[in-house]
């Protein structure tokens, strides 16, 4: 794969335009054998493009075929293995929470009609069909979702910008619009009404993951990006952020390969941890580039910076549960 990487970069010279082309020419877009590739892959694109965003476009559509394709039929596989997809989940105000979404597919004679709205639908406005996450049914007043592939040319869909981030480029995002979507029932993905349990919340952490691999790459750019500096009173600086960075890249290993022997679990506290050590490491470069005036360095950690911003709120939340969960067996040694 590194000599796809390679023919990529001799064909799409400015990666930050329009990568996708190019990408495909180079054989980069066929399907990837296991999520340790992806995350490996993941990591070289950003570490030699000093792109973030390269990796969420190219392993985003990896990632959504390997997951959300899990769940389809050999037919949907075959249909769209050649294809991009992304997936629409949250939705404007209320972000992902399974209480608060609204977007419903309604039954007819042939199938389903779709109507709501999606927010921050990655890899969207490239994609050629989104997976959409819509309500089926209620059971005692708690909604079911399932999910839908809806081809990008389906009547009553709305592609839209979605402003508020303009870091990770060339990654892209949008704002669905779906005004009474008709979809056959052959467009669901999976077991009506299980969608969200089994498909949405696992993968929150798969793409953590396999994203770390990521972050692994920027960091790695980064360092490189201080040579021929002069920095003789903090060379011990740097060298706990090159020490770090390897503490990093061992601990991420092992979650990819857990993903591939099936023995990967939601939750996993080295997941909270890749995040905490991570945002310490990009303060450490932050504190470490000033006076340096390196605008490659400045927008690498800005992009770093706006990653782990990305649903901090669930992801403390975790944090949160772990030091309780600590607190509780410490008080019943007592």
């Amino acid at each position: 794969m590194m000599d796809r990487i390679d023919s990529w970069l001799r064909l799409c010279p400015d990666a930050a335009i329009d990568p996708l082309p190019g990408m495909r020419k180079a054989g980069l877009l066929d399907p990837v054998p296991d999520y340790a590739t992806i995350a490996r892959l993941k990591a070289v694109l950003v570490e030699r493009t000093g792109l973030l965003g390269i990796g969420s476009v190219w392993s985003g559509r990896h990632l959504v075929f390997r997951h959300f394709l899990g769940f389809g039929t050999a037919a949907q596989r075959a249909e769209w293995a050649a294809r991009g997809l992304a997936v629409g989940i949250s939705e404007p105000d209320v972000g992902a929470h399974p209480k608060r979404l609204t977007t419903r597919a309604d039954r007819t004679d042939t199938g389903f009609r779709i109507t709501g709205r999606k927010a921050w639908v990655s890899n969207g406005p490239s994609a050629d069909g989104i997976i959409v996450f819509a309500i089926t049914s209620e059971v005692a007043g708690r909604k079911q979702y399932s999910a839908f592939i809806v081809p990008r040319d389906t009547p009553g869909l709305g592609i839209g910008e979605m402003p508020g981030l303009h870091a990770l480029r060339p990654s892209q995002h949008c704002l669905l619009t779906l005004d009474n979507c008709p979809v056959p029932a052959a467009a669901m993905l999976g077991e009506a009404g299980s969608a969200y349990g089994r498909m949405a919340l696992p993968f929150r952490d798969i793409e953590d993951a396999v994203g770390s691999f990521g972050t692994l790459g920027a960091l790695r750019h980064s360092i490189s990006l201080f040579s021929g500096a002069t920095l003789p009173d903090q060379a011990a600086d740097l060298g706990a952020i090159v020490a770090l960075t390897a503490v990093f890249a061992a601990a991420a290993e092992p979650m990819v390969a857990a993903l591939d022997a099936g023995r990967f679990r939601t939750g996993n506290a080295t997941l909270v941890g890749l995040r905490v050590l991570a945002t310490d490491i990009v303060h450490r470069l932050r504190t470490l580039s000033t006076g340096l005036h390196r605008d490659a360095l400045i927008d690498m950690i800005a992009d770093l910076e706006a990653t782990l911003s990305v649903a901090r709120g669930p992801r403390m939340a975790r944090q949160t549960y772990l030091g309780e969960a600590a607190l509780h067996t410490a008080s019943r040694a007592e």
